[in-house]
């Protein structure tokens, strides 16, 4: 009989399904990160919430363990390198917390226009102060919505009942999934310029961070209200403080910090600032619904070898897998390039499967392609079972061909993207079961995609592959590898340089204003 150990508190609706489906289960929250070690190996499951740190050594002790489930989505507290080692599964719910989310900064906003927390402290001293918190009315008033994932696009549908007009910035959205939703796209500037309220629904990535800084405020009407239920570190808290001191701000509301938990932050001076410590998942119903997910998910797998909203391994049959795994990771990794290097909302996704590859099971291939596609840019967690329903959401039509020749390779998979700004083509082959991409755009390269890149177009002209190297080697970037392909000489180059540390923002942009570059993107595969 399989044994699930639950870790962190949560709604006994699991402990519930696990005795109803013939699963031992313990609840124990209370034990140590070391006495945890020392009982994990009794545990062929484990369910965990946030406060359990599900780490290597964990799960090096863990013997009998198969599969973690997390009843949420996050999985900060989770070694997913070490589980992926292991082999065992890591599971989460990534659509139980959606509404509650959303509604929470539908809550937020009202509450900041209204200046409800605040009239709530007032009266406790037993004060009447009338006059003091005078609001503003959110009927007629212009949402803007940054992100339109899952979350965002709940808010935009609740903000329409309220009587609002959204408008929204989401560089990944198709215009026909924006008329769905009816929400105007507008760049990043106008929904400063346009927007009496604004709310963040992105995920935490090298571009957003610090998105909502010194010059996102000052682009910003006079007396916008600013809700983050997000990601801490989305907006800059010190520009904010500032933002509300001078009156730019009238009112903002975070359920989210950089560091959490928050003691004696700046902001709480503020009048106009209200806040809740992380709560955008927290309402019984949501924690009943993530608990019975995770309790029937982790039953399906341990008694019938069903995987569902697994992070870490495709759904894929045991006799399959030896075929399918160089061409899995292949095709993680060429959608991870495009979702990187593309621009403009996603219209259409055409995969080719040339070769060998045709007659093998491309569907979990086509499912990791998605998820490497969609993961750089999405806020919610892509996983291998929600990808292709996250690319449905976003109007994205999926064609797949297959080809029994695939010129002088084994196998060959070919990957197109269609957006709103143009089409972007991606090849790939695998060689003694390593990933190779040997073409991009119509051009032929030969390459290992892994780790850190430098994605470089320009102009074929003599010297200025040195003047680049120069410029990095400056910053103290190493290059570990450089490979570029092109058409003719003095046509147009593609080059993806390989290097040692992170390229900070600022020298990305000294790069790309080099004279015959054309564009630079960093890439993390």
């Amino acid at each position: 009989m399989p044994k699930v150990l639950i870790s962190d508190k949560m709604s006994s609706t699991a402990e519930r399904i696990f005795e109803e489906n013939g699963i031992e289960v313990d609840v124990r929250t209370d034990l140590t990160p070391e006495e945890l070690v020392e009982v994990i190996s009794d545990y062929d499951g484990l369910a965990v919430r946030s406060s359990t740190r599900v780490t290597g050594e964990v799960l090096d002790a863990g013997d009998r363990l198969r599969v973690v489930g997390r009843a949420g989505i996050g999985v900060d507290n989770i070694d997913m390198k070490a589980a992926s080692h292991k082999g065992v599964i890591v599971m989460n719910t990534p659509f139980g917390n959606t509404v509650t989310t959303a509604e929470h900064a539908i809550a937020l906003m009202v509450s900041a226009a209204r200046m409800v927390p605040q009239a709530t402290l007032s009266m406790r001293s037993e004060k009447w102060e009338k006059s003091r918190f005078m609001g503003v009315e959110i009927n007629d008033k212009v949402l803007g919505v940054i992100g339109t994932g899952n979350i965002g696009s709940l808010v935009i549908e609740r903000a329409h009942g309220l009587g609002m007009k959204a408008i929204a910035h989401d560089p990944y959205i198709s215009r026909k999934r924006a008329d769905d939703l009816g929400v105007e796209l507008v760049e990043l500037d106008e929904l400063y310029a346009r927007a009496d309220f604004i709310t963040i629904h992105t995920p935490m990535t090298r571009a957003t961070r610090y998105m909502i800084d010194e010059q996102a405020f000052a682009k910003m009407k006079d007396g916008v209200i600013v809700i983050n239920g997000a990601r801490g570190g989305i907006v800059d808290e010190q520009a904010l403080d500032a933002a509300l001191e001078s009156g730019k701000v009238r009112a903002a509301a975070l359920d989210v910090f950089e560091n959490e938990p928050v003691h004696g932050h700046r902001l709480m001076r503020h009048e106009g600032f209200i806040c809740t410590p992380h709560l955008g998942a927290s309402t019984l119903e949501a924690q009943e619904r993530v608990a019975e997910q995770i309790a029937r998910q982790i039953s399906d797998y341990l008694l019938r070898g069903v995987t569902q909203n697994a992070l870490n391994i495709p759904s894929v049959a045991e006799d399959e897998m030896h075929l399918l795994q160089p061409y899995l990771n292949l095709g993680e990794r060429l959608g991870s390039i495009l979702g990187q290097i593309s621009e403009g909302g996603m219209n259409r996704l055409e995969i080719e499967y040339a070769g060998k590859v045709s007659g093998y099971n491309h569907k979990p291939i086509t499912t990791t392609i998605l998820k490497g596609l969609l993961n750089p840019i999405l806020q919610e967690s892509v996983n291998l079972v929600n990808a292709p329903l996250l690319a449905e959401q976003r109007n994205i039509d999926i064609v797949e061909t297959t080809r029994q020749m695939a010129g002088e390779l084994t196998s060959r998979i070919r990957v197109k993207l269609v957006t709103d700004a143009r089409e972007w083509l991606v090849d790939g082959t695998t060689v003694n079961g390593v990933p190779r991409v040997v073409g991009l755009n119509g051009i032929e390269v030969d390459f290992v995609p892994q780790g850190r890149l430098l994605f470089m177009t320009n102009w074929d002209l003599p010297g200025l592959i040195g003047r680049i190297g120069t410029i990095l080697g400056d910053a103290g970037i190493n290059i570990a590898g450089f490979q570029l392909g092109r058409k003719e000489p003095g046509g147009s180059v593609i080059s993806f340089i390989s290097i040692d540390d992170e390229v900070p923002e600022s020298l990305l942009e000294k790069l790309a204003a080099t004279e015959h570059v054309k564009s630079v993107r960093q890439v993390e595969l």
